[in-house]
């Protein structure tokens, strides 16, 4: 059951709360954890234990709290990430977490709209439809230029209705073996209204249509769209991530007694029946219990070294599902200093269709007010272009990586033709692999928040969870899924979570 109107995370009163473990409102007596990893999925973890009493050392490799949402200083007042996020309207539990350092979330400033331009073919508008379902559909539909009378008449529609019938978790497993390529054929989705589905929704997860899970593609229709009255309009930060976001948490974790060490790499680690021993560099950490939150290849490094004394047949099988986990192809980050500004007229986000490699363009002075005061020192704009899914040649430093770059660079000329006139007095290319890739094999076999031992838990946006959450919802809602685990078998209350709603409008009650 839902609470009343006032206390809903958002607009949508359908969407669902999920109670946290009930108990007492601290820990009993003096437990401790170790979180590692300093993401999104850690930080969340942290948080819930360290609010109820329990003493939390976090350990993160880098040299700065954010994980894969991480930005870091460059000269000359500028800044660089690892690219643009959006934070959804239906990210409720990563809003609440951020909620903790800011209750009104005055650093997050809408992006009223992100169009999807198409190279030699109309393009599309998320702005000014109706949010509440199935107004959203009938309205978007109506207005896009993809959607023809004739290629509607063409969808099969029981398939159609699949999208209005989902029941998670159950929904993630009925797609099993079927790719969202696979989907969209079988559904005979306009061709031309493809890239709304696949250039600008599948790859947005870093992954290639034909790798990526059919499953998770109608969860995200359902979460996004479909299921939800958020609409599709989402907030970005108004500062670099680390201003806006990681510093002030990290003020805050300190404040509830988290010792947070960055720089701490996991040497070895160590579980036996009642505690957790790490080991990083010279330091030796003991604990009551452990949150597992890095991203997923360091995730299986460490669970292979992971020494354990629990039921060997168990603990191999679990091993096997996380060594199982994969990680999608590289994608790339070109951000580019100029020294004019591009024409005012343009959006402050834009998806893109038939550029080449380019997936999307951000106009970074339009809402960081880090780069607008450089854009307005220096009278030039702060362009950011992604490409994702790249080929797996596309390594830091490799030809093939310096040729994308520059292709890159190309296509924002066809894109926005005026940069072609303005000179780049800075860039910078940031290539990375280290992204979750949600496969169409088994979802029911993936990795969840509890493992063998009572005491280990895992966090992340490549833990199988049973909500129709993904990206950085999906790491704070396991991170908070996980701190609840811990929580519960101590005797402490955890955290209520909140996700749209876990039917579709068709699927009725039983």
């Amino acid at each position: 059951m839902s609470t009343p109107e006032q206390h809903f995370p958002g607009r949508d009163r359908r969407a669902v709360r999920h109670p946290g473990p009930t108990g007492a409102p601290r820990v009993d007596g003096d437990r401790t954890a170790v979180v590692i990893g300093g993401g999104i999925a850690g930080i969340a973890a942290a948080t819930a234990l360290a609010e109820r009493g329990t003493r939390v050392t976090l350990l993160e490799s880098t040299d700065r709290l954010g994980g894969r949402v991480a930005a870091w200083p460059l000269p000359d007042g500028r800044s660089m990430s690892r690219g643009f996020h959006a934070f959804f309207r239906q990210y409720y539990n990563l809003r609440s977490l951020l909620r903790r350092v800011d209750p009104d979330l005055q650093w997050l400033t809408p992006v009223t709209d992100y169009p999807l331009l198409r190279a030699g073919r109309p393009g599309d508008s998320f702005a000014n439809i109706p949010r509440t379902p199935p107004w959203n559909v009938l309205g978007f539909v109506l207005r896009s230029p993809a959607f023809t009378p004739r290629s509607l008449s063409r969808v099969n529609a029981k398939a159609a209705l699949e999208m209005m019938r989902v029941r998670f978790p159950d929904t993630f497993s009925a797609y099993d073996g079927e790719s969202a390529a696979m989907f969209l054929d079988r559904l005979r989705f306009p061709e031309d209204a493809r890239d709304l589905a696949l250039e600008v929704f599948a790859r947005s997860f870093f992954a290639s249509p034909d790798d990526f899970a059919a499953g998770e593609l109608v969860a995200m229709f359902h979460a996004y769209f479909i299921g939800s009255a958020e609409g599709l309009i989402f907030d970005v930060p108004t500062d670099d991530y680390d201003t806006a976001i990681w510093a002030p948490l990290g003020r805050m974790l300190a404040e509830r007694g988290v010792t947070v060490r960055c720089g701490a790499e996991v040497d070895s680690w160590e579980i036996t029946d009642d505690q957790v021993t790490v080991c990083t560099g010279q330091d030796v950490i003991t604990a009551d219990a452990a949150v597992l939150a890095t991203d997923p290849r360091s995730a299986r490094g460490l669970v292979d070294r992971l020494r354990g004394n629990v039921q060997a047949g168990t603990v191999d099988a679990w091993k096997a599902s996380v060594a199982d986990t994969r990680n999608a192809p590289p994608f790339t980050v070109l951000r580019l200093w100029y020294d004019g500004l591009v024409d005012t007229e343009r959006p402050a986000f834009v998806g893109t269709s038939g550029f080449g490699p380019v997936d999307n363009v951000s106009l970074l002075e339009r809402f960081e007010a880090g780069a607008a005061r450089w854009s307005a020192e220096h009278g030039g704009s702060v362009v950011e272009l992604h490409a994702y899914a790249c080929d797996t040649d596309v390594q830091p430093g490799s030809p093939a990586a310096r040729d994308l770059a520059a292709q890159m660079e190309r296509e924002l000329h066809r894109i926005w033709p005026e940069c072609a006139h303005l000179n780049v007095v800075e860039r910078e290319t940031l290539i990375r692999d280290d992204c979750t890739l949600i496969t169409p094999e088994n979802w029911a076999g993936r990795p969840g928040v509890e493992t063998p031992w009572q005491h280990l838990v895992l966090a992340g946006d490549w833990v199988r969870c049973d909500y129709p959450v993904a990206l950085m919802e999906r790491a704070a809602t396991t991170g908070f899924l996980a701190g609840n685990a811990l929580l519960g078998r101590w005797g402490a209350a955890g955290q209520d979570l909140w996700t749209v709603p876990m039917r579709g409008l068709l699927a009725g009650r039983s």
